[in-house]
């Protein structure tokens, strides 16, 4: 009797079949919920890249309108040009003119009073020509200085593919870094590995801090600001162009070659003009290189006496002989139509000589070569910048 109700008890295999199922369904059901919030959060981030790949376009957009604005200040310079040569020559006419009233009042003392009176009239529109000259010279600054930013602008927009994949990169790595925290936290190790989420937190940190690196870079380098000078080292401000242009530098396989010396070399300018300076010669050295098969760029550095010695040389097939008087005109490129605006050298030529300093164009790198480095360049474009150097620090601090 015993041994029947024992037997009666006992769950049987369909039982616990059943239970097993039901156990197993749960689970499934658990993991369904997971993955539908995994998959939540993915299209979330998803979501949030297309905003930020609609900000990037309505950037460019806005720089495209920046573009067409810098044709219509460059048309407005023209023609202010124009009118300042007209009024020149006319200046010229009224010295000449003065010069012939001078020379008449001495062969006639009849002629004195009319001449006087003639030589009052001529002072008074040369009065006015200078100060018309005067107010045209400082409409030309302005001008020049909406140049050097719509110049900005410009340089920016180049560089809008090679800064969204540098922006790319540290985004998708906080996604995944706040991914695995995220993931950790699901799986319930908040309390036992603490420290691998923090891990995963600070990582995530670091890669936002890069971004924001990089965006500030930006609105520095871009932003319309009052130009002051100040105290910098030239190297940062080198290696500060070159990574704005080292997506497209890498794409294109170009080397960037530094040679600088170990103390650190200061000037005094304003960093981000300069900073505009070696970019306007990277793009020229990036565009030479294009049809090349070694594509090196050297940079080196000296100190002559009280002056920095800059030199941009390229393995590019060089400036055409007969050009290299021309190459800092406005409008004037050696690039194809529509390549170039012919602003870039132009606007660099300014920007030194408002630095008190010089730049010009090499046939060969010779100071390379006698250096004794093995990777100087060959034949191609060498250009050379002095600016005044007011102190060196050893160990490049």
């Amino acid at each position: 009797m015993s041994s029947e109700y024992a037997a009666a008890t006992l769950p049987t295999s369909d039982e616990l079949e059943l239970a097993t199922l039901r156990q197993a369904y749960n689970e499934l059901q658990e993991q369904k919920h997971a993955l539908e919030t995994r998959v939540q959060k993915s299209e979330e981030r998803r979501r949030a890249l297309m905003h930020i790949l609609s900000d990037l376009n309505m950037l460019s957009r806005k720089l495209a309108d920046q573009r067409k604005a810098m044709i219509h200040i460059l048309a407005d310079y023209e023609h202010d040009r124009s009118r300042l040569a007209r009024q020149t020559e006319r200046l010229d006419n009224s010295r000449r003119a003065l010069m012939h009233i001078l020379q008449d009042s001495h062969r006639s003392n009849l002629r004195l009073e009319n001449s006087r009176k003639a030589m009052i009239h001529i002072m008074s529109d040369l009065r006015q020509t200078t100060e018309e000259v005067q107010r045209r010279e400082q409409e030309l600054r302005e001008k020049q200085g909406q140049l050097v930013q719509a110049g900005k602008l410009a340089t920016l927009g180049e560089l809008t593919t090679g800064v969204a994949h540098e922006l790319n990169n540290p985004l998708n790595n906080i996604g995944l870094f706040v991914g695995n925290a995220v993931d950790l936290i699901e799986l319930g190790t908040a309390d036992t590995e603490p420290e691998r989420i923090l891990h995963e937190l600070h990582s995530a940190m670091q890669q936002v801090r890069k971004a924001t690196e990089i965006i500030s870079h930006l609105r520095t380098f871009g932003r319309a600001a009052p130009v002051s000078f100040e105290s910098f080292e030239i190297l940062q401000t080198i290696e500060r162009a070159i990574s704005l242009m080292q997506e497209q530098l890498r794409l294109r396989q170009i080397e960037v070659q530094l040679h600088f010396p170990p103390e650190a070399i200061f000037i005094f300018g304003n960093a981000i003009q300069i900073e505009q300076v070696f970019i306007n010669l990277l793009t020229n050295a990036r565009d030479a290189l294009a049809d090349v098969q070694r594509k090196v760029i050297t940079i080196t550095c000296e100190v002559e006496q009280d002056q920095v010695a800059l030199r941009f040389c390229d393995t590019g097939p060089g400036i055409p002989a007969g050009m290299e008087q021309r190459i800092f005109d406005p409008f004037f490129t050696t690039k194809d139509v529509g390549a170039g605006t012919g602003l870039g050298l132009s606007i660099t030529y300014g920007i030194i000589k408002d630095h008190q300093g010089t730049i010009m164009v090499e046939n060969t790198c010779a100071s390379c070569m006698q250096a004794g480095w093995e990777e100087a360049p060959g034949a191609g474009a060498h250009f050379v910048i002095y600016l005044p150097c007011i102190g060196q620090k050893p160990g490049g601090a």
